[in-house]
């Protein structure tokens, strides 16, 4: 049996100031896994697919530390909401809106995303 990469030609794209911009193609998305890419303007944000191949992105700038490591954090669920865990102080924010789920004073920005 061989094993192949998947292939698609659809690219995951992030809505800003009102025009799509690509980040990369969907194929290069691990479920379960965020990966960082770099905005036109020097900002990362962080891109997640989940197993349901639901798309999210959020800044990846952690606020209570200030370093870009949220796409390295672990995915997972908290009351049906999909969120990421920072790698470093562990606080959960959720991957559709951005609230911090452990801080209610503390979000990051959530972009719309999709694949086209």
């Amino acid at each position: 049996m061989t094993l192949t990469v998947e292939t698609t030609t659809l690219k995951v794209q992030l809505r800003l100031a009102g025009t799509w911009f690509t980040v990369c193609d969907l194929s290069m998305l691990v479920p379960g896994r965020g990966v960082a890419a770099l905005l036109p303007d020097g900002r990362q944000v962080a891109v997640f697919r989940d197993r349901a191949d639901r798309l999210y992105a959020i800044d990846n700038r952690d606020p209570f530390t200030g370093a870009a490591v949220l796409s390295r954090g672990l995915t997972g669920t908290h009351e049906g909401r999909p969120f990421v865990a920072s790698p470093l102080l562990k606080q959960r924010f959720d991957l559709a809106g951005g609230q911090c789920l452990d801080d209610e004073g503390v979000r990051v920005t959530a972009y719309e995303v999709r694949a086209a």
